[in-house]
């Protein structure tokens, strides 16, 4: 059977950077640890005054097609995923669409868009679509293109403030990919949760604290799904495990609960026994509550052991390189953790082809994903292509008062007029509206 996967990835950050630690705690009053420690953040990114989702979007996807010779012709499919969009019906897609025919001869008339959305889990979604349209043979020998753009903003003084991102992840799905193949098998945890939405509103709504739990309980259901069609998994069976990232103080939470799920039943809990006991079972217990406390006391000393230190610092902390740098994209974010575990083993001069990643992606709402990825003989050429770290040192660094000024700019309610920080250079920028309130784009060579 043909292999379907990711070919090819591009990454396009905000090209305007805030400070955590030196401009946003202060401005705060908090100690800068709360931020580079507690939620493992050290900056976001923000969009100049003349980008958005669109130009993000279109962007990456710009530089993908170049780099990889394609034309119009040989995309048959764009689906964006974002939670940004501006347009209740018009999708993003189509405005990156109308980018991309500027710079290229012919048009992608022929080509099916869309925009997806169901929070941050949109993006692995439109991957699934992009790999089923595939595989049913309706692609008539062409390729998907799916992009995840989105700017992360929260309501100013907002416990999330500091969690917020702006950027762009353009990824070709084909056939015989070069970066990593998908696999049939996966698993889902999904319920009706109000944990975090946008009731026809821009800036999230959020319960903090039940937020995090609905994360771990789908993860953790989704976890159980994949296993009852892949079969137990075990610590040793991923090279990497990106999960979603809207910080990577989230990610240290999800990380202790898999890996206490893997290893359950196994030599290493016997092992690990020896020093910290057996794992709770909820039969001993005569109430759930009982339970939930010695699991959490459990987690504690888990996490602390070296057998679990040494697991975290190979398999999931480089997943988190990129994110700590950018904060939260949404749809974006679990598979800039895909390219940031790529990228640093392709630094250490790691093969993993024919290896595994789990990929664990999550949405508000909620739902979650969990499914195998193997690595392609490409992909270390593919990766070397990323241009991520130089975006990341060229960002304008922002004052808090130019912070606060590009908050407004992004804000949909308001209309904000800003200079940009930074100058337009082969990239599509936002120019204005249109007679209908439609934003006009232009490129700039």
């Amino acid at each position: 059977m043909t292999a379907v996967g990711i070919d090819a990835i591009e990454i396009w950050t905000g090209k305007l950077k805030l400070d955590l630690a030196e401009t946003f705690a202060p401005e705060k009053g908090e100690d800068p640890e709360k931020y580079t420690k507690g939620l493992g953040l050290h900056a976001s990114s923000f969009p100049d005054a003349h980008e958005d989702i669109v130009t993000m979007g279109a962007n990456a996807a710009h530089r993908l097609m170049d780099r990889k010779g394609l034309r119009p012709d040989d995309i048959g499919r764009i689906d964006v995923a974002t939670e940004s969009s501006f347009d209740n019906s018009k999708p993003v897609s189509t405005y990156i669409a109308g980018c991309l025919e500027q710079v290229y001869d012919g048009d992608f008339h022929h080509a099916n868009k869309g925009e997806r959305k169901f929070a941050c889990i949109a993006g692995t979604q439109s991957l699934d679509d992009a790999y089923n349209w595939i595989k049913a043979g309706r692609n008539r020998g062409r390729a998907a293109l799916v992009v995840a753009t989105d700017t992360a903003l929260y309501a100013r003084g907002d416990p999330g403030e500091a969690t917020q991102g702006a950027g762009a992840v353009a990824m070709l799905i084909t056939e015989d990919p070069d970066l990593v193949e998908l696999s049939t098998e996966q698993g889902y945890g999904s319920a009706d949760e109000t944990d975090f939405l946008k009731p026809n509103q821009q800036f999230p709504s959020v319960d903090g604290k039940r937020s995090m739990q609905v994360y771990l309980a789908r993860m953790r259901e989704a976890l159980e799904d994949y296993e009852s069609v892949a079969g137990d998994s075990h610590p040793d069976d991923f090279a990497y495990v990106p999960f979603h990232t809207p910080f990577p103080g989230m990610v240290r939470k999800a990380a202790v609960l898999a890996y206490r799920h893997m290893i359950r039943d196994t030599p290493i809990e016997e092992a690990l026994a020896e020093d910290i006991g057996f794992q709770p079972r909820e039969d001993d217990f005569e109430d759930r509550e009982a339970y939930e406390e010695a699991i959490r006391d459990h987690m504690d000393e888990l996490k602390a052991t070296d057998a679990y230190r040494e697991w975290y610092d190979e398999v999931i902390e480089p997943t988190l390189d990129i994110s700590r740098e950018v904060g939260n994209w949404y749809t974006g974010s679990v598979h800039i953790a895909r390219a940031a575990a790529l990228k640093r083993a392709a630094e250490e001069g790691r093969d993993l082809a024919g290896e595994v990643l789990g990929v664990g992606s999550y949405g508000s709402g909620a739902q979650a994903e969990i499914h195998a990825e193997t690595v392609a003989d490409g992909w270390k050429d593919e990766i070397e292509q990323l241009n991520v770290d130089e975006q990341i040192a060229n960002r304008y660094d922002l004052s808090f008062a130019e912070y606060e000024n590009v908050h407004d700019r992004h804000n949909h309610d308001k209309t904000i007029e800003m200079e940009d920080f930074t100058v337009p250079n082969g990239e599509f920028v936002f120019t204005g509206r249109g007679r209908m309130n439609e934003r006009i784009y232009d490129y700039v060579a």
